[in-house]
């Protein structure tokens, strides 16, 4: 019990924790509907758990990695694939959003599903960071899971910690979605800078840092 709670804690904790995806989620609540959203942090969802299990797995490399030259190779690797798509937001077309009378979501096929499933799939996944985070929650899981002396301890934390994240975005997506109507053009133009500038900003970060692990 005192495991599940650490875990939920720290699922809240990572929850509020405001990055690029973050927006992302929010705008396709907003633009796409309740289902278009679950189905994008799905995707979101899935490459954690692929994080997850990497850091379980090659913990020994996972700790080498976030302290050698590579980090800053990923961190680079990351903070491009993020300017890239930044930029792509200051100059996407925008169009507004369509609701029907009977106030029914947007209609989006299968096919549409799975590309925001994957794009929220590839959207976690150049972010060399996340690796990084689930290897230090495991970290501090660890140590409680030993005091616990289980081999399902660790599982028990973990799960409790993805249960609590994705709870907490399905908050997020039904909050948003809430505020479709109000939504115009202009505010969605709006969203659309303010995403590219969160993108372009988080990968300034990354790229500085590269940068600096490599001249060191």
């Amino acid at each position: 019990m005192d495991l599940i709670l650490k875990g939920i804690v720290t699922g809240f904790i990572l929850s509020i924790m405001i990055g690029p995806v973050f927006f992302v989620l929010l705008e396709t609540s907003i633009r796409k509907g309740i289902k278009a959203a679950i189905a994008f942090d799905l995707g979101v969802l899935v490459n954690d758990i692929v994080y997850i299990l990497i850091a379980y797995v090659f913990y020994n490399q996972v700790e080498q990695l976030s302290s050698g030259d590579d980090n800053s190779v990923l961190r680079l690797i990351g903070g491009c694939l993020f300017f890239g798509y930044g930029a792509f937001n200051f100059f996407k077309k925008v169009q507004g959003i369509c609701i029907h009378e009977d106030g029914s979501e947007p209609d989006t096929n299968m096919k549409g599903y799975l590309l925001l499933g994957l794009k929220g799939f590839l959207l976690n996944l150049a972010n060399p960071m996340i690796v990084f985070y689930w290897f230090s929650v495991m970290t501090l899981g660890a140590k409680d899971a030993a005091e616990e002396g289980t081999s399902t301890s660790m599982i028990v934390f973990i799960t409790s910690i993805v249960i609590t994240f994705f709870s907490l975005d399905l908050l997020k997506i039904l909050g948003a979605k809430s505020l479709r109507p109000l939504v115009t053009v202009p505010l969605l133009k709006g969203l659309n800078y303010l995403i590219g500038i969160v993108f372009v900003a988080f990968a300034m970060v990354l790229i500085s840092q590269g940068i600096m692990g490599l001249l060191k």
